[in-house]
């Protein structure tokens, strides 16, 4: 039996391994129960979950996976084990999800209904396990995203709010909040396109791609107002700096980390 097994984590999850690190202080995260937003996982008892659960919402371009990396690395080398979750990394469903988006003919609901199964897949088997075994869980968007396009898609609210019932509370979410022109740049640096569902294509918002993507996000944005007031996350200015990002996220999580 591995030593992640032993201390109930399956070997099979991706889990990045500690760094080396010398004079470095080792921050004990405080213990807080966790509870699921509504019905929850069937059998499972949150609060027997040690680890914390740190979330990062944002657009795609908006800087979540550089500042997860570096929020990784710098958590690492205080002593603290990491894994990382995301979209689409199911190992259930993540490559269906991926080869039936291709086709840009999936339905608004079983779109909704593949990524809730994504989710609840890494869910029991990733995140629970990990947050048993005291690591520091870092999700590269959670279900926030997931409800924002479904209720830009004109998804039922009460509907979404039963469907992501299973899901644990964070200990701590932080939304990178960027203008819709700074995204349009970083994309376009990245990838040199726009992505089709990420742009509301599928909507008809607009014939142009540029058109249409500016008018999505300004969608979606204001979809994370109304779920910030719900859930009560935390607004980052992401038109920043990424070091500046990144030192303001590390102050946000060192509170988490203490109670504070």
């Amino acid at each position: 039996m591995s030593t992640l097994e032993k201390n109930g984590l399956p070997a099979s999850v991706p889990v990045r391994h500690l760094k080396p690190f010398a004079k470095r202080r080792i921050q004990i995260p405080s213990y807080t129960p966790k509870t699921f937003y509504g019905h929850g996982l069937p059998g499972f008892d949150a609060t027997k979950l040690a680890g914390k659960l740190i979330v990062v919402e944002g657009a795609d371009g908006s800087g979540r996976s550089t500042q997860i990396a570096r929020l990784v690395e710098w958590l690492e080398g205080s002593g603290h084990a990491t894994l990382q979750v995301g979209l689409k990394l199911s190992t259930l469903v993540s490559e269906e999800l991926e080869i039936a988006k291709q086709g840009n003919i999936l339905s608004h609901t079983t779109m909704s209904l593949f990524y809730a199964t994504d989710f609840a897949d890494q869910l029991e088997n990733n995140i629970v396990p990990a947050l048993r075994a005291g690591f520091m869980v870092l999700a590269d968007r959670y279900v926030y995203t997931l409800m924002a396009r479904d209720m830009v898609r004109g998804m039922d609210d009460a509907w979404l709010r039963n469907l992501y019932g299973i899901a644990l509370v964070p200990d701590a979410v932080f939304y990178l909040n960027v203008s819709a022109e700074q995204l349009i740049q970083r994309n376009f640096a990245k990838n040199q396109a726009l992505d089709y569902w990420e742009s509301g294509i599928d909507l008809g918002l607009s014939r142009d791609w540029f058109d249409s993507f500016v008018k999505y996000q300004m969608l979606i944005a204001q979809q994370f107002k109304k779920l910030q007031a719900t859930y009560g996350f935390t607004i980052v200015d992401g038109n920043r700096s990424a070091e500046a990002v990144n030192a303001d996220l590390r102050h946000k999580i060192e509170m988490v980390l203490t109670r504070k």
